[in-house]
């Protein structure tokens, strides 16, 4: 099943992305919190990797207006479920956000034809008819 209009599902898909990555970049911000409540707390390596996570994810939503956008912002999904390795909880909550990434680029493919590819002109079921 492909969409009938391939470009405005594209759009749709892309404003879908960017929620959630964004959603994942706060997501990130509330791991500090959560390993500074541990034994071995909250040290500035750990800090800056998880901001500097937060902000990539951020900026890496203003991507998906771009065709490289949508290859970004998956190869980001892998460091965030690697923040697992820093507080338990997040294997969960980057699982979670893993499934979901996973399941928009299920629907991409379906609509569009194509996981990463760009969609393709406008179907129209008239075209070649003749019917007006």
């Amino acid at each position: 099943m492909t969409a009938p209009d391939p470009q405005r599902a594209a759009r749709a898909l892309r404003g879908s992305a960017a929620a959630v990555l964004v959603l994942e970049g706060i997501a990130v911000l509330f791991v500090p919190r959560g390993i500074a409540q541990t034994e071995e707390g909250l040290d500035g390596v750990r800090l800056t990797l998880l901001l500097v996570l937060a902000v990539v994810l951020v900026l890496a939503s203003g991507l998906q207006r771009r065709p490289q956008g949508l290859l970004v912002a998956t190869a980001l999904q892998v460091p965030l479920l690697l923040t697992g390795l820093i507080n338990g909880a997040m294997w969960i909550v980057g699982g979670v956000f893993v499934l979901i990434w996973l399941y928009l680029l299920q629907i991409r493919k379906e609509l569009l034809g194509s996981t990463f590819g760009d969609p393709g002109p406008r179907q129209d079921d008239d075209a070649g008819t003749g019917a007006a």
